[in-house]
């Protein structure tokens, strides 16, 4: 084995973070995250109950129960950013929604705090494209026709083919001469 080979000699956590990287680089990631920790709070909050010395103070409302239902729908949500990014939009675009009704349904979206962060990630969501993959290095020496005194050997660059799309060429074909032949009417009237 050569010493420049580092298949062998990565550790662990090194071949973990760039395998994170690259699935995290394919998907929108910080828009379900975000959504994801919007709903946290928005779920949690009725159901909490706060110690100020010996008072405990109950926040459950009778929305307890729609807040905890937006809560759960926005980690659904954020988890189907992640995995499913094909739906995006629409994650995005629900997300959103839910984060505008949690205001009159679960204690002001989470004291804000949810409503911040699930109106935040579902403009991400929405926001979000998958990045194009970068194109092949392609050899200017073995490339077709070049521009006039743009050859291998000059200094001045040659055109640059980002890509390997062309635009299509319309192929000379036979013309059609029964329209000149009926005088101009279709062969069905």
């Amino acid at each position: 084995m050569s010493p420049e080979s580092t298949g062998q000699n990565e550790h662990y956590l090194r071949v973990f973070w760039r395998g994170f990287r690259t699935w995290r680089g394919n998907r929108p990631f910080w828009a379900g995250l975000f959504t994801m920790v919007g709903g946290l709070p928005i779920a949690y909050f009725p159901y909490a109950n706060m110690h100020l010395g010996n008072v405990t103070l109950a926040m459950s409302t009778t929305a307890g129960a729609g807040s905890l239902i937006i809560g759960v729908l926005l980690i659904t949500l954020g988890l189907t950013m992640w995995f499913h990014h094909i739906v995006r939009v629409f994650a995005g675009v629900a997300a959103i929604l839910l984060a505008l009704i949690s205001i009159p349904v679960a204690n002001i979206g989470g004291f804000l705090i949810g409503f911040l962060f699930s109106l935040l990630g579902g403009a991400l969501s929405i926001s979000w494209a998958p990045g194009q993959p970068k194109p092949d290095p392609v050899d200017t020496g073995a490339q077709g026709p070049t521009s006039e005194g743009a050859g291998p050997g000059s200094q001045e660059p040659g055109p640059e083919f980002h890509g390997t799309a062309t635009v299509p060429q319309q192929q000379p074909g036979q013309y059609d001469t029964t329209a000149e032949l009926d005088g101009g009417r279709h062969r069905a009237g």
